[in-house]
């Protein structure tokens, strides 16, 4: 796994994260239930903030060596609690281990109290988060659903709580 890069999203890098950013979106309409807008794209106002510079957020692409597998965004960098808000991985890289290297990288630039979010009805971003939670936790996470802020007729997200030390 020595060709895994993780690097911070440039502007530059506006049509890759586009399609990225699709491919994501329709990954998780198995799971949320969303239909894409007549154009065919899906909403992306977490892309904007992330390749607009936003200071609470952060983007991160992975890449093997040239190649991009996926990306992972944070937000809330301000805050008392840094939030995982996005990750995504295309299908022929997961179950590698590039994923749990690549957060653990990202989380590994925002020490302290962390949250992640994601569906419960997804096996295994459920697997794969509790796994992330403890390998950078041992024991000491948390898991709870909370409802989805602005949709409360929505399954509600389960979030995982745990946080990242200094030296991850």
């Amino acid at each position: 796994m020595s060709d895994l890069v993780v690097r911070h999203v440039q502007a530059s890098d506006r049509i890759l994260m586009e399609r990225l950013w699709l491919l994501f979106r329709h990954d998780l309409s198995e799971f949320q239930g969303q239909l894409p807008r007549p154009d065919g794209s899906y909403r992306s106002e977490w892309l904007e903030k992330v390749l607009t510079g936003d200071p609470e957020w952060a983007g991160y692409l992975i890449s093997l060596g040239e190649v991009p597998i996926g990306f992972c965004f944070m937000r809330a960098l301000q805050q008392p609690v840094h939030v995982l808000n996005a990750f995504f991985m295309v299908r022929p890289a997961r179950r590698h281990g590039y994923g749990l290297q690549a957060v653990q990288e990202v989380l590994s630039h925002h020490p302290g109290p962390c949250d992640v979010a994601f569906q419960g009805n997804n096996e295994k971003a459920v697997r794969f988060w509790q796994r992330v939670a403890t390998e950078t936790s041992g024991d000491v996470w948390t898991q709870e659903e909370r409802p989805i802020r602005g949709n409360p007729d929505a399954t509600p997200d389960l979030w995982i709580s745990f946080k990242v030390s200094d030296g991850l």
